[in-house]
């Protein structure tokens, strides 16, 4: 068991008798047990990303019978580790985070057969280190796992796994997914932008074409976290982030184009329904390039307030993720808001070293 993970997830003791047959329903001490040991992993996550480590959590001292699995502990070692190297890379181009903070909610929980799934909700806000003197206060999402607890045979718990149930991209603190698909598919219709650092300078008047682009982040920035209810949401259905973006786009000055639903040059959204182009990413790429209401950027630095960027994480041709400029440094640096998972301020850069095999979409809108 690593070193690091071991002195903050050493106990979280939950009543012994109800571990070695537990199924059905748990107690509230059992609950807040589960909670502590989650928010401690995730938080060492977060640890790992920040200049000054969140303070570790007090209550955990006092607490034992529960251990980390030994596969876990390897695992979130690994995990932190890669993720003071993705520390280092962001040093580079002139970011970092002078603190962080991470806090888990309890959301259901099922026990059976000495097994508990415990569903969480993870809230996640890291200050940035003012280097540049541009940057924002602070970034910040919200995340979904699945947090597993096996009972052992001394009639303890012992946690096992923790996965993220998002359909988004991986959030800030959370490590890079390995790659399974070969990097030299055949590119998509859109042009991929270059990741270099720093871009040549490609500025944007803050109106044009009867688009708002302060008015597109507002809404952004109003939104991220609490979902406008005069929209349908989709995180369960794929994933909400080009909907996300669509919503902003409109409260910006974009105009419905009514038609045919599976028609990519139609781009709408009425009380029951809406056309694909308004929610797949591929669909809105092929919709916004087409339309001539984008194009495309060389270098993702280039972006401005209420243009639009899109990953390919895996590099097969298909995109994954949709999101919006919602701040820019005066040194140039991007800040993208977006859903699935809903992430405010989040820089360019930090989603480029999170994702070094993805390939990027930059659209000037």
């Amino acid at each position: 068991m690593g070193a690091a993970v071991t002195a903050v997830l050493s106990a979280a003791a939950l009543p012994s008798a109800s571990a070695a047959s537990a199924t059905g329903p748990v107690d509230r001490t059992t609950v807040a047990s589960f909670d502590r040991m989650a928010e401690a992993v995730l938080s060492q996550r977060t640890a790992a990303l920040v200049d000054k480590a969140p303070a570790q959590h007090d209550a955990l001292g006092a607490d034992a019978h529960v251990g980390l699995a030994a596969g876990l502990a390897r695992a979130e070692d690994t995990a932190s580790s890669s993720l003071r190297t993705r520390k280092a890379r962001l040093a580079v181009v002139g970011e970092a985070y002078s603190a962080g903070s991470t806090k888990v909610s309890v959301d259901k929980v099922r026990v059976s057969g000495g097994r508990a799934d415990v569903e969480v909700t993870e809230t996640t806000t890291l200050t940035y280190k003012k280097i540049r003197g541009d940057e924002p206060a602070t970034t910040g999402f919200q995340a979904h796992h699945m947090v597993t607890f096996a009972s052992t045979s001394h009639g303890h718990w012992e946690l096992t796994g923790i996965k993220n149930v998002d359909s988004g991209v991986p959030a800030v603190n959370q490590p890079a997914p390995p790659v399974s698909k070969p990097a030299d598919v055949d590119p998509p219709e859109a042009t991929p932008a270059a990741t270099s650092w720093p871009a040549a300078s490609k500025p944007k008047a803050a109106t044009g074409g009867g688009n708002n682009y302060a008015a597109m982040a507002a809404y952004a920035e109003k939104y991220w976290s609490k979902y406008n209810p005069a929209y349908p949401q989709f995180n369960g259905a794929g994933g909400d982030c080009t909907n996300f973006v669509s919503q902003a786009l409109k409260a910006g000055g974009w105009k419905n184009v009514p038609g045919e639903d599976s028609d990519y040059h139609n781009w709408w959204s009425g009380s029951d329904s809406q056309s694909w182009s308004w929610v797949g990413a591929d669909e809105w790429s092929w919709f916004a390039l087409s339309s001539k209401r984008v194009s495309n950027l060389a270098n993702v630095y280039q972006l401005g307030v209420g243009d639009i960027l899109q990953a390919d994480f895996d590099r097969d041709g298909s995109k994954n993720h949709s999101m919006i400029v919602t701040y820019l440094g005066l040194g140039g640096m991007p800040y993208v808001t977006y859903h699935s998972t809903n992430t405010y301020r989040r820089s360019v850069a930090s989603l480029v070293m999170s994702n070094p095999n993805a390939a990027f979409y930059a659209y000037r809108t």
